[in-house]
């Protein structure tokens, strides 16, 4: 290995991404990635727990984000409100990691394995976020609708997001989003 290099978490992130949309997450190993950014796998073990985490590692983060937001809302913010203020929120925090969510979500739609730890987080992230409502005092099933129903937004919105060549900005369309729920919801 040569002389040390700032960002390991950032380039064990890219090498895998890269490897991934090469040769398929199941064909890529942890020696590879750890080879592709320079660095040891005893390195890329300091960061992930396996080559699925490299994809994953930012949930903890993104749902203390999450819940950070709802739980600091105004008291008088109706549930729907606390929730789209925390997706406001989120989206500024994915706005400049547009290429790589792109990539990020080419890997998780080839794999079934990780299509399933996807879903696995979103469904975390709406217990999380129902959690956080209901110590704002949101009595079941409202609070537990309500996490549902910003997980479907974010989900339904990002996922737009993707697929755009960055012409919209991911708060825009959980905007529209929001809005499309709520005209549902008053039977519009």
């Amino acid at each position: 290995m040569g002389r040390w290099e700032p960002n390991s978490r950032g380039r064990l992130e890219q090498a895998a991404l890269e490897l991934y949309g090469e040769r398929g997450f199941e064909q890529t190993t942890v020696a590879e990635i750890a080879r592709r950014a320079g660095l040891t796998e005893r390195t890329f073990f300091r960061y992930f727990a396996d080559k699925r985490e490299v994809l994953f590692a930012g949930a903890a983060s993104l749902e203390a984000l999450f819940v950070s937001t709802v739980s600091g809302a105004p008291e008088s913010a109706a549930p729907l409100d606390a929730v789209a203020q925390a997706l406001e929120v989120v989206a500024g925090a994915f706005q400049e990691r547009h290429a790589y969510a792109r990539e990020r979500q080419k890997a998780i739609i080839a794999n079934a394995e990780l299509r399933e730890r996807e879903l696995i987080k979103l469904a975390s992230l709406s217990a999380a976020l129902a959690d956080a409502l209901r110590l704002r005092g949101v009595a079941e099933p409202a609070a537990s609708l309500t996490a549902e129903a910003g997980v479907a937004v974010f989900k339904v919105a990002f996922e737009r997001w993707i697929e755009e060549e960055n012409e919209r900005d991911l708060w825009h369309l959980i905007q529209e989003s929001l809005d499309e729920l709520r005209a549902v919801m008053a039977g519009n």
